[in-house]
C-alpha cells in the first residue's frame, strides 16, 4: 500500500485550492522537490529535482515548503488504521506499508480486506491510498506503481510473468541510472528481455546482484515482511580508555559519531528532531542537553548543533570520562526532504558518500574532522 502524492495531499487537505493544480513540495531556490503532483509530473517534474529546474519546466507551479511534523503525523494515524487491521505489517517509509495476508483468503477474501482497508484509510484521514496485491513485496510494489493514483490491483501467481514482461526494467526497484544505462546499451530494456538473459551473464555484468535481479525479473522474492515496530531515538557513546580533557579530540571524536548515526538515519529513512549531546566526568557526574530541531538527517546541520550543545554543556572544565549523542523525535522520511535550503552538489556528496559506505562498509569514507590525530 502506498499513499499517492503524499505531501500533497497532506497540503491540499489543508488547502482545497490546491486541488486540480501543479504543486511542488520543497523549498528555497537552492532546495530540492520533495515531492509533486501528477499534474506538475505531467511537465517532467520529479522527485530529487533541484526547484529551479522544476520550476522551468513547470512556471505555474505552486511551491509549498512542506511540513514534515504534520506529515509524521497523519503518517501514524494512518499506520493506525492499517495495523489495527492486518496480522503482520511493514513500514516501509513515511508513506508505503507491506502487508502479510498470509492465510487470510480463507476467512474474508485477499483482495476484498485489502479494499476495505485501503477504503478505511481514506475514511478516517482524507488521503487516497493506492495497493497491489500479489504474492511477493517485489511484484507488489511494481504494481502499485502502476496502478496509481488511487490503484486497486490484484496479480495473481499465475499472471505474474506476463505482467511484468512488457514493463522497463527501471520499474525494478533495485535498479537505479547506472545499472539501467549498463543494461540498456546491451538491448536488455524490458523485464521479458531480463528474464530471457542467463543469469551468469548477469552475474559476470553486475557482480553478486545480478543473481538477485534475475530473480526479480522472474517474479521471485521471498524477502519477508518484517513486523512494524517504531524506533525511538537512535544514540552512540564512546567512553575513554583514559579521562580527557583534550577539546580537540572530544569534538574530533563527535564529529564521527554525528556521521556515522547520520548515515544510519538515512539508510533506515529516518528524520529527526531532537539532538541530545551527554558528558559523563571523571567524578561519574553526568549531564545532558537537548535542542529541538528541524527534521534533517544531514551531517553538517547536525554536527553543528552537537558540537553548540557540547560548549554549552561543557561548564566544568574537569576531565571527561565519557561522550554520547543521540537524535529522538524520529519520523520516517528520505535525508532529501529536509535539504530545502541545501545546495545540489550536497545532496549528490551525501548520496556518493552513502552508497560508498553501503558498498565498502560504513568507516570506509568520512569527513577529515572525524579522525583522531
Amino acid at each position: 500500500m502506498d499513499l499517492d502524492t503524499f505531501f500533497v495531499s497532506c497540503e491540499r487537505l489543508k488547502n482545497s485550492k490546491l486541488n486540480g493544480i501543479p504543486v511542488i513540495i520543497g523549498g528555497g531556490d537552492r532546495g530540492v522537490v520533495a515531492s509533486c503532483s501528477y499534474e506538475s509530473r505531467y511537465f517532467g517534474v520529479r522527485s530529487a529535482m533541484p526547484i529551479k529546474l522544476a520550476l522551468r519546466l513547470c512556471p505555474d507551479a505552486k511551491v509549498i515548503k512542506g511540513d514534515m511534523e504534520m506529515y509524521s503525523n497523519m503518517s501514524h494515524l494512518v499506520t493506525e488504521v492499517i495495523q489495527e487491521k492486518v496480522p503482520v505489517l511493514e513500514k516501509a517509509s513515511i508513506d508505503e506499508f507491506y502487508l502479510d495476508l498470509t492465510g487470510m483468503d480463507k476467512f474474508f477474501g485477499c483482495y476484498q480486506w485489502t479494499n476495505e482497508i485501503a477504503n478505511a484509510v481514506t475514511k478516517n484521514t482524507g488521503l487516497p491510498i493506492s495497493f497491489a496485491l500479489s504474492n511477493n513485496k517485489t511484484v507488489s510494489k511494481i504494481g502499485t506503481g502502476e496502478s496509481k493514483p488511487t490503484g486497486r490491483f490484484q496479480i495473481q501467481e499465475k499472471n505474474v510473468q506476463p505482467f511484468l514482461n512488457p514493463l522497463s526494467i527501471k520499474k525494478i526497484p533495485m535498479v537505479g541510472d547506472v545499472t539501467f544505462q549498463l543494461l540498456s546499451r546491451l538491448g536488455l530494456r524490458t523485464i521479458k528481455n531480463l528474464s530471457e538473459t542467463p543469469v551468469e551473464v548477469l552475474h559476470q555484468l553486475i557482480g553478486k546482484n545480478g543473481s538477485e535481479l534475475w530473480k526479480k525479473a522472474h517474479g521471485i522474492d521471498e524477502t519477508p515482511v518484517i513486523p512494524y515496530s517504531e524506533r525511538k531515538s537512535i544514540s552512540a557513546e564512546n567512553t575513554f580508555a583514559q579521562d580527557t580533557i583534550d577539546i580537540q579530540e572530544i569534538k574530533s571524536l563527535l564529529s564521527g559519531m554525528v556521521e556515522q548515526l547520520a548515515f544510519q538515519l538515512r539508510s533506515e529513512r529516518w528524520l529527526t528532531s531532537v539532538v541530545v549531546v551527554k558528558i559523563r566526568y571523571s567524578n561519574f557526574d553526568t549531564e545532558t542537553k537537548q535542542y529541538k530541531i528541524p527534521y534533517t538527517s544531514s551531517d553538517h546541520t547536525l554536527l553543528n548543533y552537537v558540537l553548540g550543545l557540547f560548549d554549552k554543556l561543557y561548564s566544568r572544565r574537569m576531565r571527561i570520562r565519557m561522550i554520547g549523542v543521540k537524535f529522538t523525535g524520529l519520523v520516517h522520511g528520505q535525508h532529501q526532504m529536509n535539504l530545502f535550503e541545501d545546495t545540489e552538489e550536497q545532496m549528490n556528496l551525501y548520496q556518493t558518500m552513502d552508497r560508498l559506505k553501503l558498498r565498502f562498509g560504513s568507516h570506509s569514507v568520512c569527513r577529515a574532522s572525524g579522525l583522531l590525530k
